[in-house]
């Protein structure tokens, strides 16, 4: 039983293009024989896509283009390039946007497989071009594809570099807390240790000291009590919770 091809059944290409092509278009590449040229190209890719769209176009020995969706013309692949620059464009402004390590994460999710086609569709064009050195239009879509390809990669470095920096900036301000608690543990253990003792022994003693406040009016003696005791909280949470001197940096060692 005959396969069907995925080519269009009216474009009259040489035979070996279509034994060539399988039930998925596959890799990008070029396919070349009696002069006829066969891009194998990818629609951009979404971050979900499993599977690549494949995209056909054709340039026949008299120098005329074709495709299976963009219509005819080496504007057919002109359009093609456009959506890749579409999408990039569109990362582009997700990665200005981006503010978390999240963001980022997701933009460097959804470039990455466009990074990659945008690469092979860079070489597959270059292959075109060795293949057909007589046309002036291929060179200029390689071009454009390099572009593209560049793009892209700078923006992926870009969105990467953030994310590290994000990601070592949260570390740092981690590492900070944790010591900020382990300090604030670490005084209240010496208060602790020092008012213990006194309470201890207070308590096993019964010491309650004559001071005159108990024939004072009972509001009075009630708000100075408080008072004290705002006062003496208040002094004991800014010693707690006082940051730490930042750590000198690191003197260079003598080679």
């Amino acid at each position: 039983m005959e396969t069907r091809s995925l080519l269009p059944a009216v474009w009259e290409v040489p035979k070996s293009f279509r034994e060539r092509l399988g039930t998925s278009a596959g890799r990008q590449r070029t396919m070349f024989d009696e002069r006829h040229l066969l891009l194998v190209l990818h629609a951009p890719p979404k971050p979900d896509d499993t599977l690549r769209r494949g995209r056909f176009i054709w340039r026949k020995p008299d120098g005329s283009w074709t495709s299976n969706d963009l219509g005819g013309g080496i504007g057919a692949l002109g359009k093609h390039l456009a959506e890749y620059a579409e999408v990039i464009q569109q990362f582009d402004r997700l990665e200005e946007e981006a503010q978390t390590a999240a963001d980022y994460f997701g933009v460097l999710e959804g470039l990455a497989p466009v990074l990659r086609a945008a690469a092979h569709l860079h070489q597959t064009l270059q292959e075109a071009r060795r293949l057909v050195p007589e046309d002036r239009d291929l060179i200029i879509m390689r071009d454009q594809a390099y572009d593209l390809e560049r793009t892209a990669d700078l923006l992926y470095t870009n969105a990467k570099n953030a994310l590290d920096f994000a990601i070592a900036r949260r570390a740092e301000e981690e590492s900070r807390s944790s010591r900020q608690m382990a300090l604030s543990a670490h005084r209240l253990n010496i208060l602790a240790a020092f008012f213990f003792p006194l309470a201890t022994l207070s308590a096993i003693f019964g010491v309650n000291l004559l001071h005159g406040l108990e024939d004072s009016p009972p509001p009075l003696a009630f708000l100075i009590l408080v008072g004290a005791g705002l006062a003496a909280g208040a002094i004991l949470a800014t010693f707690i919770t006082r940051r730490p001197p930042d750590d000198p940096p690191a003197k260079p060692t003598a080679s």
